[in-house]
């Protein structure tokens, strides 16, 4: 369990997500970033960020939100939603962060199978969601996108995408973000 004073990543989790699926998500991200992790529920009224010509919703507002609600003794914080992100520039997103900042926002809604017509996967849909936070929280830690097709900080268009890459960063990007 943290200790109050002690800086750790903090999940906020809008919507339902199982128990046991957000307790699954910490241990990875824990080991990768070197950083303790806790999961905390939080709540939003999302119709606010719903743009009804896209029928998405709109995810630089919902980092701007996120990062206003981030813990004061939180060193990063990732949201964790269930719905269609988009940027304006963007047909869709799975997530962004402030580039060194401290907060970033994840979606599982392009990350489900069922989407692509396919069945429902949820080991799948657990690799891709780690992937995508530790990616994001990568980018809070002031790592861009990089060339080497195994990290997890490569750029991720398509969900095939992120099948490809591996839950880890490279070395380089590793060293760079200062974790051993």
């Amino acid at each position: 369990m943290d200790q109050p004073d002690q800086k750790h990543i903090t999940i906020l989790s809008f919507g339902y997500f199982d128990k046991d699926f957000l307790d699954k998500l910490a241990h990875p991200v824990r080991f990768e970033l070197k950083t303790d992790v806790s999961i905390r529920e939080a709540h939003l009224d999302l119709s606010e960020y719903f743009d009804p010509s896209r029928r998405q919703y709109n995810g630089n507002r919902l980092l701007k939100t996120v990062d206003e609600m981030a813990p004061p003794d939180s060193l990063k914080t990732i949201g964790l939603f269930q719905v269609d992100l988009f940027i304006p520039i963007l047909t869709y997103i799975f997530g962004q962060a402030y580039l060194n900042g401290r907060s970033g926002i994840v979606s599982l809604y392009r990350l489900l199978n069922e989407r692509y017509g396919m069945a429902h996967d949820e080991n799948l849909l657990f690799e891709r969601t780690i992937k995508e936070v530790i990616h994001e929280l990568g980018h809070t830690f002031g790592l861009i996108h990089c060339h080497d097709p195994s990290c997890v900080m490569r750029s991720g268009t398509y969900v095939e995408d992120i099948d490809q890459k591996n839950a880890h960063l490279c070395s380089v990007c590793r060293e760079k973000a200062g974790f051993k």
